[in-house]
């Protein structure tokens, strides 16, 4: 049996907890905080009891040994294990948020006590950055999922959304945001739409979003709202090949505009119905999700 194992890595803080939480009620064997050092044998126990779906969360908890979990992570895919790696992050100012208002001290932090006063919220800055120097290497080889300004049950969403989709191919992901609550942490690739035509100034569709069909029948009137799908998507049609002969097995595609409710709700939506015919495709809406 084809063992299916999760890997979930992330800042502290940026809601690994919720994400382990969200796989177990997937149906994932979890296990929090395992040592690198244990992650093999531990994988070939799971394969020996034919265990079909596992879920293991790491962080900087485990210290000096971080740096051993690439090398075993492809080793474990040369035996045949499939394997996600999902990583969580969070702005600096997010997390310094969060780690204020529960009073939780951070596992690199030597501070004990309030983390709003300066020194000592100086002395979590300084850790969170460590934090990001040490699981750099992690990062960079997962599919990065920002957790700053959504929810929990978002979070919940989004996870099993992507342990569900197809690992076979390359899956897109396409996302909706608004610029005005900063750029999504997981894009690879961002394309900035709020020079185009905005239903916003249009008092019968400004309640409305970009999943309405009186939004999308007046966006299609506009030769620009055209020409920027046929750009986005020559660009990505392009390139998606290259990307997926790299190993990838996401690419978040992000699409903003000002209030993230109309213009780049439209364009997510019918880009990824087109690329759903060749590709995995999912789509998101950042702000939308969030009401």
């Amino acid at each position: 049996m084809s063992l299916d194992l999760v890997l979930i890595t992330g800042m502290s803080g940026s809601g690994k907890s919720v994400a382990l939480h969200a796989l177990e009620d997937a149906g994932y064997y979890c296990v929090d905080n395992l040592p690198p050092e244990l992650l093999t044998p531990f994988v070939a126990l799971q394969r020996q009891q034919h265990t079909a779906r596992v879920a293991i969360a790491m962080d900087v908890r485990s210290g000096v040994s971080l740096p051993l979990v690439p090398q075993q992570l492809e080793g474990l895919r040369q035996e045949g294990v499939s394997l996600r790696s999902l990583f969580l992050d969070s702005t600096t100012d997010a997390l310094l948020r969060r780690f204020s208002e529960t009073r939780r001290r951070h596992p690199l932090s030597r501070q004990e006590g309030r983390t709003d006063v300066p020194d000592q919220q100086r002395a979590l800055t300084q850790a969170i950055e460590l934090e990001r120097e040490l699981l750099a290497d992690l990062r960079d080889g997962a599919d990065v999922i920002d957790t700053s300004i959504i929810r929990p049950a978002q979070l919940q969403s989004y996870i099993k959304t992507l342990v569900a989709a197809p690992q076979s191919t390359l899956t897109l992901v396409f996302e909706s945001f608004a610029f005005k609550r900063g750029v999504p942490l997981d894009a690879d690739f961002v394309f900035d739409v709020r020079m185009l035509p905005n239903p916003h100034y249009v008092s019968a569709l400004r309640p409305l979003t970009g999943r309405d069909q009186p939004v999308i029948d007046w966006l299609r009137e506009h030769d620009d709202v055209a020409r920027m799908y046929g750009d986005i998507e020559q660009f990505l049609e392009r390139w998606l090949d290259a990307l997926a002969k790299d190993h990838r097995s996401y690419v978040t595609v992000a699409i903003g505009c000002t209030g993230g409710q109309h213009r780049s709700v439209f364009l997510v939506e019918q880009l990824a119905r087109a690329f759903a015919t060749k590709w995995g495709a999912l789509k998101r809406h950042r702000e939308l999700d969030g009401v």
